[in-house]
């Protein structure tokens, strides 16, 4: 997808509400596949912010996914520190940045677990050594040092032999169901467009600019 009227040309991006979407997972949709389409590496890359139970915030890059009308999924082990997290707070807060084209996206909403079968079924798409690469030890588990985990990965490359490799009790698929949307495009002078969306109780989208 090349980029669209709201950002053709060569004159200066700009995010107005008379090119913008009504709907946030349409807008969201746009500027994604504008992103896919040029060379940025790892374009679904996010930064995914939990929090515990006393509200003490930590922040880690992952892959999204999926996403549809329902929101944005990746994938995790349970028993990770994000995972840990999700089990005792269950919001989350995501954030995507693509520099080529100054635009950032930050999502806010709460986080539920996606059904087995679509976890195994996504585990199963993976590559094989992937697969086999998240049995080696718990993830954010203390190890002895690099040598333990490329002296496990060896063994259970033997032991699964390029084979199937079934998908951990521990490793889930999340998604983040959204309640807010902002997009922002940078501006020359600092004076960037903010556009947010909020989840009203009806389930309509409210949208309201936002100064820079």
């Amino acid at each position: 997808m090349n980029p669209t009227s709201e950002d053709s040309g060569s004159r200066p991006l700009r995010l107005d509400e008379s090119g913008a979407d009504l709907d946030p997972f349409v807008q969201f949709g746009r500027w994604y596949e504008a992103a896919a389409a040029l060379p940025i590496d790892l374009p679904n890359a996010m930064v995914l912010a939990t929090a515990d139970a006393r509200g003490m915030p930590s922040a880690r890059y992952v892959l999204m996914k999926g996403w549809d009308e329902r929101g944005i999924v990746f994938f995790t082990h349970s028993t990770s520190a994000k995972g840990r997290q999700l089990a005792a707070n269950a919001n989350a807060a995501l954030v995507y940045y693509w520099p080529t084209l100054h635009r950032q996206v930050r999502v806010e909403g709460a986080v539920e677990r996606i059904a087995d079968a679509d976890a195994d079924a996504y585990f199963a798409s993976r590559p094989y050594q992937s697969r086999v690469s998240v049995w080696v030890a718990e993830q954010s588990s203390v190890v002895p040092d690099r040598e333990y985990l490329d002296r496990r990965h060896r063994e259970l490359d033997a032991r699964y032999g390029g084979g199937m490799v079934p998908r951990p009790d521990t490793w889930h698929g999340y998604r983040v169901v959204p309640r807010c949307f902002e997009f922002w495009q940078g501006r020359d002078n600092r004076l960037h467009d903010r556009l947010r969306y909020e989840r009203l109780r009806s389930g309509e989208w409210q949208r309201q600019r936002l100064a820079p």
